[in-house]
């Protein structure tokens, strides 16, 4: 097993902004069905942008679940491979976690540890101005062959994935309690009750990315002693 390649099944995404939360749904989905090998990690990355780095330089296999605007009709899945995945990340952002994730990628490579195959497998959203709304039904319809993809695809690459003879149990998933799909929809106020729209991006100017953005990068990898 020590040479097994080192495979993450990576989930991203922000549950609470409808659509947006389908790569966590997925990787939930993903580690309740199926049964792994110890050189395969199912994980939740939220919206952690930087701080996934340290596992996306440890993986040398990456699935990557997310919504993604590709322009296409809603609740479609679109799959994307290689070097052209952070491409697609930067198209059109829906999310602050997409410039985040892009920006891992690029300092895994600059690092030289830019995992040997990577997959994005990507769903076009239905809504996401919707705030603690869950998914839509043509995109948790996709969650199910999303997981099929990403288990064909391993396979293909020699990681092969089983399903488990019996499902775990809801509270036996990656998500914390509050988080677990079936309580955060049952739990759900009535519009009624709650305002449901609000800002997903700053626009009031609040937040500024950096001025250079490779000489932050620099200046982090000289202070972690790897730039030459």
């Amino acid at each position: 097993m020590n040479d097994a390649p080192r495979v993450l099944v990576l989930g991203i995404g922000n549950l609470l902004w409808a659509d947006e939360g389908f790569g966590i749904r997925v990787v939930e989905e993903f580690h309740r069905l199926c049964e792994t090998a110890d050189n395969v990690r199912a994980m939740d990355g939220g919206t952690q942008g930087i701080y996934l780095l340290q596992h996306i330089r440890e993986a040398d296999i990456l699935v990557v679940f997310d919504a993604v605007d590709y322009g296409l009709a809603p609740g479609t899945l679109k799959l994307v491979e290689g070097s052209e995945v952070p491409a697609f990340l930067g198209v059109k952002k829906i999310s602050l976690h997409q410039t985040g994730f892009q920006e891992v990628l690029a300092m895994a490579e600059m690092m030289g540890d830019y995992p040997a195959h990577l997959l994005l497998v990507g769903v076009q959203p239905v809504e996401l101005d919707d705030y603690g709304g869950s998914l839509r039904p043509a995109v948790k319809a996709q969650i199910e062959p999303a997981i099929e993809i990403a288990i064909e695809w391993l396979a293909w690459l020699g990681a092969t994935i089983a399903k488990r003879t019996e499902p775990l149990a809801e509270e036996e998933t990656l998500a914390s309690r509050e988080m677990r799909i079936g309580i955060y929809e049952s739990g759900r106020p009535r519009p009624e009750e709650a305002c449901r729209h609000g800002a997903r991006l700053l626009e009031n100017g609040a937040f500024a990315g950096p001025a250079n953005f490779e000489c932050e990068i620099d200046a982090l990898l000289q202070s972690s002693g790897r730039q030459g």
